[in-house]
């Protein structure tokens, strides 16, 4: 408990668990966002709604609750042809990997993490990479984490511990995670106020959540939360 964490947190229901299992392991916890032109950019602006209410809903992790920082990534999305930074069909390409995977994001987003870490005094980089049930990026492997996590840690002198909590379950057990760790309040939490949409719609609130419930994120979600009710 005496050690200190920095959350990716992106305000999707993955990266939100993330921030529910630090808070509830460490007694400082800072917050990272990312700007990188994503389509879905809506997520960003739930971030404050998320952390305003686990503060007011949870008096024992309010304190823990540190800095909330925002990275400008503008030239990531720059870069890439994605169907997250483009206006382009979700789709399956040639080389087996969705259009949506954008390359090196998660080893941007981690070594950024890790030289604000540096700079706020962390250890630990919390991230909601997932292999279990994931769309196939490379960079949400558990081995690039853990090779990752060994060239930050030469690369900066520092012994910093890359956390992935949800690497190895799916999304049903991911709701599950986030009943044990906050009840049924941090689920409604999560299902109301967090995003994952692609296509960056909020409209309608589903069982689920909010979302357009077609794209493969929206998708993942609902089969994950009907699995979740009927166990």
């Amino acid at each position: 408990m005496s050690e200190r964490a920095l959350v990716l947190f992106s305000g999707g229901q993955d990266s939100t668990t993330c921030l529910a299992w630090a808070l509830d392991r460490f007694d400082h916890v800072e917050t990272v966002g990312f700007d990188y032109g994503q389509r879905h950019r809506i997520e960003l602006d739930c971030r404050a709604g998320i952390i305003a209410s686990l503060k007011a809903d949870y008096p024992l992790w309010a304190p823990r609750l540190g800095e909330d920082h925002t990275v400008d990534l503008g030239v990531l999305g720059q870069i890439s042809e994605s169907a997250l930074t483009r206006d382009s069909a979700i789709e399956m390409q040639a080389n087996g990997l969705p259009s949506t995977f954008v390359p090196g994001r998660n080893l941007i987003f981690l070594t950024m993490a890790a030289a604000l870490a540096y700079r706020r005094g962390l250890t630990h980089i919390v991230g909601g990479m997932c292999e279990t049930d994931y769309s196939g990026y490379p960079d949400c492997r558990d081995q690039t984490i853990r090779a990752l996590e060994t060239a930050l840690n030469l690369g900066m002198d520092r012994q910093f511990v890359l956390d992935t909590p949800l690497m190895w379950i799916d999304k049903a057990e991911t709701w599950r995670l986030a009943e044990t760790l906050g009840g049924a309040r941090l689920v409604e939490l999560i299902r109301e106020q967090t995003h994952t949409c692609y296509l960056g719609e909020r409209g309608q609130l589903h069982d689920w959540g909010h979302g357009c419930g077609t794209c493969p994120a929206c998708q993942l979600r609902a089969k994950g939360y009907a699995e979740y009710l009927a166990a």
